[in-house]
């Protein structure tokens, strides 16, 4: 097991965790900087996590997420190639790299080395690889939502009409086919819609309903729906108090990089919206980390990222600290780069002219640090190298250092099938997600009320047949004769509000006389107009 020393000698550098110091991150010998830790008073003014591919990156958030852990602070982590569900299973003294690693620990004065596991919760958005999650279609929001259909302004602001519409009618949008549904029914209605929201045009309904159906083509149905994620579930902590690592699946999310984006901005949209105030804890109540941020960024329109500079900047005080893990900090906007305090970059490569000025760039960020120049040592570090600068006291930068980071406690690399679903197996969530719910929302509404109105049209229809001939032929009079014009004042006079809630069963008795009509029908109501 490794031994986490809580020390109280002075300034003793021992151990994954000093508690005076806060997480220890690396440390030198010959030309390397004095033992670095990162503070955790400070560690909710987020970070940066930089460098060239095969540099190291993934090894430091995997020794940071075990700090954080170590020091009861949950954490929750995307795990693009697979490599961080090892969190989950002990190194071993039987890998390649042991006598590598417990030489590196013996350079920087690690001196308790060695291994364990962590506590870890695994989870997927495809249900595949860890438990399921899930959100609704309402939490999402139409922000998010366009962003992940990728929608024009004009479909953006008919998905804005759609919600509104949700919410007045008390329809809850829970998954993809309650939006679908009230798609239909707003297309249906938009001559009535456009008069009191704006223009609702058939050929952005169209649009929306065609990026809905690649959305579900991608797998991403399952992703909305009920149970939805509790949050407190992603900060919990076992019974020897050690943060739980949340460690999300995203190796085939990554098939689909719009979607592992936009759920990502989600979940730290919710996280702001949720928690309250702290202020400046002690430690942070739970740490996100970003990995592949610049997918965030990649085409996203200014409102989204003022909305990600945003919550990077309030999202601190309530006590979440979030590490956005790239290649190049030129991928993270200037604006947001500014809020990122405690920084580990590994090397860069400059192979080009623009190599060049990104390295630059990167090196000029930093404090300055006489010994040695700073975008020297980002390019000719090596693998498991870094420059580094911690918040010191009063949150000021600190001088940049390079250091050599400390090895892994946990596995390096991936757990089998049969270690994750043993894992899984004695999770606490265990069967909380696991079943899908399908409660009455907007679909099944909108059901209800295309069946009554279709049993209100079989029922004229019959009275209609059975009716005497004089009647028929009175009936036909008056309808010839202008009986449209003889509709009572109080019909006349009612209110918007009230024409537009029952706008629904006009609709339904209309396209149910036609094959276009019938097809919706079905569509929406499955099995029940089957036959007819």
């Amino acid at each position: 097991m490794v031994n986490f020393v809580w020390s109280d000698r002075g300034n003793s550098t021992t151990g994954v965790n000093a508690l005076e110091n806060g997480i220890f991150i690396g440390g030198g010998g010959k030309d390397y900087a004095v033992p670095q830790h990162l503070a955790l008073g400070y560690a909710n003014r987020h970070g940066l996590i930089a460098g060239a591919t095969g540099t190291g990156k993934t090894v430091t958030l995997q020794i940071l997420a075990e700090g954080f852990s170590a020091a009861g602070v949950p954490v929750f982590a995307a795990d693009v190639k697979g490599d961080l569900s090892g969190l989950a299973a002990a190194g071993s003294a039987k890998f390649k790299l042991h006598d590598a690693f417990t030489s590196r620990a013996a350079t920087i004065g690690f001196d308790d080395y060695r291994y364990e596991a962590f506590p870890v919760t695994f989870w997927d958005i495809f249900g595949q690889q860890g438990h399921p999650v899930r959100t609704t279609v309402a939490e999402m929001g139409p922000l998010l939502l366009s962003r992940l259909m990728q929608l024009t302004e004009a479909q953006e602001g008919v998905m804005n009409i759609v919600f509104r519409v949700a919410d007045e009618e008390g329809m809850p949008l829970l998954d993809l086919k309650d939006l679908q549904a009230l798609l239909v029914w707003t297309g249906e209605n938009r001559d009535a819609l456009s008069l009191r929201y704006g223009n609702v045009s058939p050929q952005s309904v169209g649009a929306i309903q065609r990026a809905l159906m690649v959305l579900e083509n991608q797998g991403g149905a399952g992703f909305f729906g009920e149970p939805a994620l509790e949050l407190a579930d992603l900060m919990r902590t076992d019974a020897d108090g050690r943060g739980r690592i949340n460690i999300l699946a995203a190796d085939k999310l990554m098939g689909s990089p719009r979607l592992y984006a936009t759920f990502l901005l989600w979940l730290l949209s919710e996280l702001f919206e949720t928690l309250p105030e702290v202020g400046d804890p002690d430690k942070p109540r739970l740490v996100f980390f970003f990995d592949e941020a610049h997918l965030l960024f990649d085409d996203a329109p200014k409102a989204l990222v003022d909305k990600v500079e945003q919550v990077a900047r309030l999202i601190r005080s309530k006590g979440v600290g979030v590490y956005f893990v790239t290649q190049n900090p030129d991928d993270i906007p200037e604006d947001i780069l500014g809020q990122l305090g405690n920084r580990i970059q590994h090397a860069l490569r400059a192979f080009t002219a623009r190599d060049r000025k990104a390295l630059k760039r990167a090196a000029e960020t930093y404090r300055p640090n006489p010994r040695f120049d700073t975008a020297d040592a980002i390019r000719d570090m090596g693998v498991g190298e870094a420059v580094t600068s911690m918040l010191e006291a009063k949150g000021a930068p600190g001088i940049v250092e390079r250091t050599l980071i400390r090895p892994p406690s946990s596995k390096l690399g991936p757990v089998s099938p049969a270690e994750r679903a043993a894992v899984m197996a004695a999770s606490p969530m265990a069967g909380k997600y696991d079943t899908t719910q399908d409660r009455q929302s907007a679909y099944e509404m909108l059901a209800a009320r295309a069946a009554e109105a279709a049993k209100a049209a079989e029922v004229a229809e019959a009275e209609a047949e059975d009716a005497p001939a004089a009647l028929r032929e009175f009936n036909a009079a008056r309808r010839y004769s202008g009986g449209r014009v003889a509709r009572s004042s109080s019909r006349a006079n009612k209110g918007l509000g009230e024409r537009f809630g029952a706008a629904v069963t006009d609709a339904v008795l209309k396209e149910i006389k036609g094959t276009t009509g019938r097809r919706i029908v079905r569509g929406i109501l499955g099995g029940l107009f089957k036959g007819r």
